[in-house]
């Protein structure tokens, strides 16, 4: 009997583990995995993930309408990316590299590349790796990708003479653009705008995993953590603009949208009161996710040139 009893015992356990093992493999791929088709959550409702190249830009013939010129590099892990440039005929040495969303992918930020391009800025919109026409087989929630966008700092200084650049982020790309605040940056980065942005990557994920499946983080996130550091090289906790932002020294304008359910609105003031630097936090009232120039244009735009001109002032 108590033979039997060990046995089932040690099935029972070996289900147990089977089951939160297959849990983090299937977060892992909802999560991280290229191409993946998933729900997020937005307050009350769930929505598909963007499709590709989606914008709620109303002049959606803007980018078609560009002489876009395709610029590509290769990672320090052997990727090759891509990104459009598009040219001003200002040619003042002032260009904007804007960062998109989580599986979005460059023509979804062209209501704010063709803001820039009115301004005078030359544009860069890169695919992120995992995204569009870049490669990679997973999404690196912006850590990653610092390092990926620090090498096209470089391709704008060496091969298109930029003296002024400002690193522009939506969502994902907002954590992006936080991320890479914290490392050394040329003197000829001036500033950093990042709308709508999380703390962590786990912080995220929990969030995400809680209110679609009325799941907490243990165990299931610390499973699909582990693989994504087997198969890709970071964990969900290291992935982080909070830590990051403490190291910035680069004027900082942080924007989110007061009703902002999918990256919780206290993210903002969080990283708000953690980064280093000149800092501005503009909570958009009755504003959800990445909405603030939709919802308020012409405050978005006044905000914008503001902070341009004082950090350049600097």
């Amino acid at each position: 009997m108590k033979k039997w009893i060990l046995i089932v015992s040690g099935v029972m356990v070996v289900i147990f583990f089977a089951i939160i093992l297959f849990g983090g493999h299937y977060l892992y791929s909802e999560s991280v995995k290229r191409g993946a088709e998933v729900e997020l959550y937005r307050g009350e409702e769930t929505v598909s993930a963007p499709a590709a190249g989606e914008s709620s830009f109303q002049d959606t013939d803007w980018l078609n309408n560009q002489n876009m010129q395709t610029l590509t590099i290769t990672t320090f892990d052997n990727l090759t990316l891509k990104a459009g440039f598009i040219e001003n005929k200002s040619n003042s040495g002032k260009v904007v590299l804007l960062a998109h969303g989580y599986r979005n992918q460059k023509e979804s930020i062209q209501d704010i590349a063709a803001l820039y391009h009115s301004m005078g800025y030359e544009i860069l919109m890169p695919d992120a790796r995992g995204h569009g026409e870049s490669e990679g087989e997973y999404i690196g929630y912006g850590w990653h990708d610092r390092l990926d966008f620090q090498q096209w700092i470089e391709v704008l200084m060496e091969e298109h003479e930029a003296e002024e650049i400002f690193l522009h982020g939506e969502s994902m790309g907002a954590s992006l653009a936080l991320m890479i605040s914290g490392e050394d940056l040329p003197e000829e980065v001036k500033g950093i705008i990042a709308d709508s942005g999380y703390t962590t990557v786990e912080e995220e994920l929990t969030h995400q995993l809680m209110h679609l499946y009325g799941l907490p983080s243990f165990p299931l996130l610390d499973v699909a953590s582990f693989i994504t550091q087997f198969r890709h090289g970071y964990t969900f906790k290291e992935a982080s603009a909070i830590e990051q932002v403490q190291k910035n020294t680069r004027p900082l304008l942080i924007i989110h949208g007061e009703d902002d359910e999918l990256v919780p609105t206290e993210m903002a003031s969080r990283i708000y009161e953690a980064a280093g630097g000149d800092k501005e936090l503009w909570i958009v009232p009755d504003t959800g996710h990445i909405k603030a120039y939709h919802t308020e244009p012409q405050e978005f735009e006044k905000r914008l040139k503001d902070f341009i001109t004082a950090a350049l002032e600097e």
